[in-house]
């Protein structure tokens, strides 16, 4: 299959294209490069998908709308995996227009290309961050998601929304991706693990919030990408006993499907400091802090739905996939031996 790909030198975007370039896929990767964290990170994953003969990469942003219509007007893609966006919760308190651009424009500009250029199925990335300020444990998605408690959240289900009525009125089948706290070699710099463990080998305090009272339902990127991949080859069907008196969340009479996609076994937080302080042979000094603003206590995916349609089956413990993010951590970004001693 020929596979659009957006963020694909983002974190999820990075594995999920070379998981379908190495069973035989063709890839286009489109990616804006931004400055949101580290851009020489984003360059060594796409370094990574440039030896690839069968991988493209299209250095442009979603938002710009002729260049997205130019996109898919000349390269006929069977499916689309939308994986691009504005990432980061704490973040969308200080720059809300960027994810505006990103998330909703950048969207529809892909919901739109996908509406008239025949795409077979699009899978998007929405986030746990919809379910907001429920308290209902695990999440499911046939729960309302109406409170979000930070503007990220607010755009993941606004995409969540456009989607649904692109596969109402065209016929579109769109599935949504809800990610829970997707970690691994490669990730984000901004999100905990890297964080954490920069820190820890310069021997510097790390910032816990809420006091070190969360659970997350950490979950490995290998587990996420097979989760993806699985759902893309599962095209969204309409649900035929959809009832608009008692209208479930989490399908629809539309070709629409929404997900949860996580490790269904949530970690305290502490325990995952733990192992990284394990595996890195330091211990960490901790500032304890109270709950940022945006921030949700915990999270737990009830991926139930995803296991019965598409036979997900997370198979990494936390106490493996920490100890492969470290390995990599520490090749990577190669601390002084000085510090990590």
């Amino acid at each position: 299959m020929r596979i659009l790909v957006t963020g694909a030198a983002g974190f999820i975007g990075f594995f999920t294209a070379k998981y379908l370039l190495e069973r035989g896929d063709t890839v286009v990767g489109i990616d804006n490069f931004n400055t949101y964290y580290d851009v020489g990170l984003k360059e060594a994953r796409a370094s990574v998908l440039e030896g690839y003969g069968n991988f493209s990469m299209v250095r442009r942003d979603i938002a710009d709308r002729a260049g997205m219509e130019q996109l898919f007007a000349s390269e006929r893609f069977d499916k689309v995996v939308h994986l691009g966006a504005q990432a980061g919760v704490r973040y969308s308190l200080e720059n809300p227009h960027s994810y505006i651009d990103s998330n909703i424009v950048g969207t529809l500009h892909i919901l739109e290309g996908c509406r008239h250029h025949d795409i077979e199925h699009l899978v998007f990335a929405s986030s746990s961050s919809v379910y907001g300020a429920n308290t209902t444990m695990p999440y499911s998605v046939h729960q309302n998601v109406d409170h979000p408690l930070a503007l990220y959240g607010a755009t993941k289900k606004s995409n969540e929304l456009m989607a649904h009525t692109y596969a109402n009125l065209y016929g579109l089948p769109v599935t949504g991706l809800r990610f829970f706290t997707v970690y691994g070699p490669y990730g984000r710099p901004d999100m905990s693990p890297i964080k954490f463990a920069k820190r820890i080998v310069e021997r510097k305090p790390i910032d816990v919030y809420n006091y070190g009272d969360h659970k997350r339902d950490f979950t490995y990127i290998d587990d996420i990408v097979e989760g993806v991949v699985r759902t893309m080859d599962n095209t969204a069907t309409p649900n035929e006993t959809w009832d608009s008196a008692a209208p479930d969340p989490g399908t629809s009479r539309a070709p629409y499907r929404i997900y949860n996609i996580g490790n269904q076994n949530p970690v305290d937080l502490m325990r995952f400091i733990e192992l990284i302080e394990e595996n890195l042979g330091i211990e960490a000094e901790k500032n304890l802090l109270p709950m940022q603003p945006g921030d949700v206590k915990d999270t737990w995916a009830d991926a139930s739905d995803l296991v019965a349609d598409v036979g997900y089956e997370p198979a990494t413990p936390v106490e493996v996939g920490v100890k492969r993010f470290v390995e990599w951590f520490l090749e990577y970004y190669k601390p002084e031996p000085e510090q990590s001693a």
